[in-house]
Order: C-alpha cells, then structure tokens, then sequence
C-alpha cells in the first residue's frame, strides 16, 4: 500500500488532540486507504487493536447501524475501558442519520480520540458545526498530485517523466487509475462508473433532484470550460439557446450541488487594485483530469487550461488560498496567499512566441507590490527569469 504522506503527517499531527478529525474529499481519491495507513500507524506505535474500532459504513457489515443510537450502542460494545484511549475510525458516516449525536456523546462519555471521513462537504453543514464548534479540523483530501502519481507508478530517473505527465493529464490522478494502466480499456469505465456514483449518491439522491439531465449538462459546460470565466447566466443562456430552458438560480444551486461533491472547485475574483473580492464571474476547475475528460473527451482541449486545471489544484494541496486576479481590463491566473505568503501566477502552454509571451506577462508587470511572481510553461529554455518575473516549467513546478 502506497504512502500518501502529506495527508498521513496531519494526521499524526493532529493524533490525540482534542479535536474530531474530518477527511474529506472525493469518492475513491483515498480517504479509506489513508484510515488503513494511521491505523497501521497507531498500532506501529504500540496501539492494541482491540482500542481501535473502524467502520466502513458502505460495507454490508454495518448495513443494519442507520442511526446515531444504534452506531452509540455499537461503539459502547466495543470500548472495554475507559482507562486507555481508543480510537474510533469511520469511513462514510454521513450514512447514518444524525451522526453528530453520537460523535458528541463519545467525546463527553469516553477516552476517545476520533476520525471521521465523507464524500460531501454537508457533513460540515451548520448544524454539524454548531454542534462541534471549534472541535474539528477538516483535512481536504485530493486525487494524487504529480508528484505522489510518480511515486505510485514507481518512478525512476531513467523514466520519461513527460510520457507520464501526459498519461497524467489524460487519465487523471485517482489512486485506482494507477492499478489499472496496464489495463488502458479498463480506465475510462472505472472514471465513468466513479462520476455516475458522485452524481447520483452525492449530488442527485442527497438533494432530490428533479431534472438529472439538466445538471449534468451543467457539469459538462463546466469541464467544458474549465479556467474560462463563466457566470450562472452565461451557463443559463447557452443552455436555453441548446433547448435546455432553466435559470440563473437554478444554475446556482446545481453549481452548490456539484462543488459539496468535490466534483468541482469554485475560484473567486479578487480585484488587486480596489483589494476586493467580485460577486460575479468566477472560474470552477474539476477535481480530477481524468473525469473531465470523460465527461468532454480529448478533442477541441484546450491544453493550457487544462494545465492551469492541475496547477490550481496543486497550490491548494500546498496550502494556498485560491483566487483569480484582475487588474484594470487584465487578469492574473491565480492569485495564490496563506499567512504572510502571496505568489501570483500565470499559466501558459508556451510562451516561446513573442506576442503570446508579452501577453502573458503584461498582467504580472501591472501589479505594482513586491510579492513573487511566477509564469509557468511547458518550456524548456534557459531563460529563468523575465525581468524579475521567475519562469518555471510546469513539471520542475509540479515535482519541487
């Protein structure tokens, strides 16, 4: 079983704090396999198994827990003392109605230490929040990154990392897609039968949606459209003019639906002169390359956007806090900012072109503070620098 180390770490990190831990993410992006690795880390560490009680609840073997009193019970059974610490890990509890509950009691009741995951951000919804205030910590969960997608196919020097990246690009980063590359055939119905789950468990079943065929449209525009600036109307209106009559609230809430699914990821406008966030057209990227390009195909790409889809997401598994930048009639990719930190980048397929390359950069050169800023390029040249402005190959970014 493969390391996913970075997620591993907080969660060690965060082991015996007085907090509930919260894995969330897509499905099969690796919240389970990561509750495998702590456990075999806390039993590494001297843990009995017997202090730790796990329940997957898409398992048949907990078919019959349906309520926060019947999983209470179950967990009572299995704590034999309150003099040791026991440590409750579960997967998907959102099944189990009124959850909360009994996660509460088992703070207040026993010695326990809790890990819960889910594949919809409603298990932080405000009820759950209000409940647990201040009492958990989310860990958001991604599809591999570059770097841990080498790691999985066992990368070594002598390897042509470019074949990879595009094998990257094309498939996507969920963990099983790696098992299944000898297997090509086999990749795009297990993508298929991932993104059928997502919709109908996560999105269709837990809202009562009423038109099915009108929110996938939806998500096809958006993977469609990923890194191009989109409003609920613009989406309304093209949907109308393709026979598709809806409105712009319906959008909206269809737009909510899809990003609690993890299925997509909503960047803001942040406007660098008048130092505001816009209310309106924004950019959402989706989770995983491979079911974007499921759901649009491989022809009429465009292979920049495409790239920005990854470095986005990237700069959020590095911590960053997200935003578009617009400066006057400009716009900067991504606006990129945690504690003190701000970098802003630009993205690019190629900036060999001198008119493509002054284009790209003419954004950066506008922005009159000091922060870092950074184009990246599926490049490789010796230039490294544009006038202070670093140039970085997508790749050298991606494996740093």
């Amino acid at each position: 079983m493969k390391k996913r180390d970075q997620y591993l770490n907080q969660l060690i990190n965060f082991k015996d704090k007085p907090l509930i831990k919260v894995i969330t993410g897509i499905r099969r992006c690796g919240k389970s396999t990561l509750l495998t690795l702590f456990e075999e880390y806390l039993m590494g560490k001297g843990v009995h198994e017997d202090q730790i009680i796990r329940m997957n609840f898409e398992s048949l073997q907990f078919d019959d827990i349906t309520t926060y009193k019947e999983l209470y019970l179950h967990v009572k059974e299995r704590i034999a003392s309150n003099r040791e610490k026991h440590y409750i890990l579960l997967d998907e509890v959102q099944q189990v109605e009124l959850w909360e509950k009994a996660i509460n009691s088992f703070l207040v009741d026993y010695n326990v230490d809790v890990y819960i995951t889910g594949s919809n951000a409603y298990l932080l919804s405000s009820e759950l929040s209000t409940l647990l205030s201040g009492r958990y910590v989310e860990i958001k969960m991604q599809p591999l990154s570059f770097k841990e997608y080498l790691d999985f196919n066992g990368y070594e020097e002598t390897d042509d990392i470019n074949d990879l990246f595009e094998d990257y690009l094309e498939y996507g980063g969920l963990p099983t897609v790696v098992e299944l590359k000898e297997l090509p055939d086999t990749i795009a119905p297990f993508l298929s039968g991932i993104y059928n789950t997502v919709i109908m468990k996560d999105v269709i079943q837990r809202n009562n949606v009423r038109d099915p065929a009108l929110l996938e449209s939806v998500l096809k525009f958006i993977a469609a459209n990923v890194g191009s600036i989109v409003s609920t109307k613009k989406i309304s209106d093209y949907l109308t003019s393709s026979g598709r009559k809806t409105t712009s609230d319906t959008i909206d809430n269809y737009l909510k639906m899809l990003e609690n699914a993890f299925i997509i990821y909503r960047a803001n406008r942040y406007d660098l002169k008048g130092k505001l966030f816009l209310k309106t057209y924004e950019k959402y990227y989706v989770v995983d390359t491979g079911i974007r390009n499921q759901l649009t195909g491989l022809r009429n790409t465009d292979y920049g956007h495409i790239l920005e889809n990854i470095v986005y997401f990237e700069l959020l598994r590095r911590g960053f806090s997200v935003s578009i930048g617009k400066i006057g009639n400009l716009e900067v990719d991504f606006v990129a900012t945690k504690a003190d930190k701000k970098i802003y980048y630009q993205v690019s397929a190629s900036i060999m072109d001198k008119d493509t390359r002054e284009r790209e950069l003419r954004p950066l050169r506008e922005i009159s503070d000091n922060y870092e800023k950074v184009i990246l390029t599926m490049d490789r040249t010796i230039y490294s620098d544009f006038e202070g402005i670093k140039n970085i190959n997508i790749i050298d970014f991606l494996t740093e």
